[in-house]
């Protein structure tokens, strides 16, 4: 099984990005951590701030991989591009956020992306990434 965490601007900043909202673990440590819970499971992950980086990492992975994990970041309120690409591939996506977005400001209560993902997660903190691959098994 093949799944590619993808995510996208200022994720890379997790560990020293607001702390009391994101916790202080930094993604690629917390990757490590995945891959050693996960290894029957290829996982691979990207990041990028730049929007159109994503939507073509959606698309090329978006044929041959069983799963996408995809936190858009704040492009989840603005970006019709990223959701038209989940919605042209195959492979099925999983929306997630580390936040609950509900109990934040109101303009991160609507998601361009959730229509088209197969589920949403959100508010688990980091574990958000491990129940969303936990939904391919």
């Amino acid at each position: 099984m093949k799944i590619c965490i993808i995510n996208g601007p200022n994720l890379n900043l997790l560990g020293k990005r607001e702390p009391e909202v994101y916790g202080s673990q930094t993604f690629e440590d917390y990757f490590e951590t995945l891959k050693q819970k996960f290894q029957d499971i290829e996982l691979t992950y990207y990041q990028s701030n730049i929007e159109g980086e994503l939507i073509g990492k959606i698309q090329e992975v978006g044929f041959t991989f069983d799963g996408i994990i995809l936190n858009a970041g704040a492009y989840t309120h603005t970006s019709i591009g990223l959701g038209d690409a989940m919605k042209a591939i195959t492979t099925p996506v999983i929306e997630v956020h580390i936040s609950n977005t509900y109990a934040r400001e109101s303009f991160r209560h609507q998601s361009y992306l959730s229509g088209n993902a197969k589920g949403v997660i959100l508010g688990f903190g980091l574990k958000s990434y491990e129940l969303a691959i936990q939904s391919f098994l």
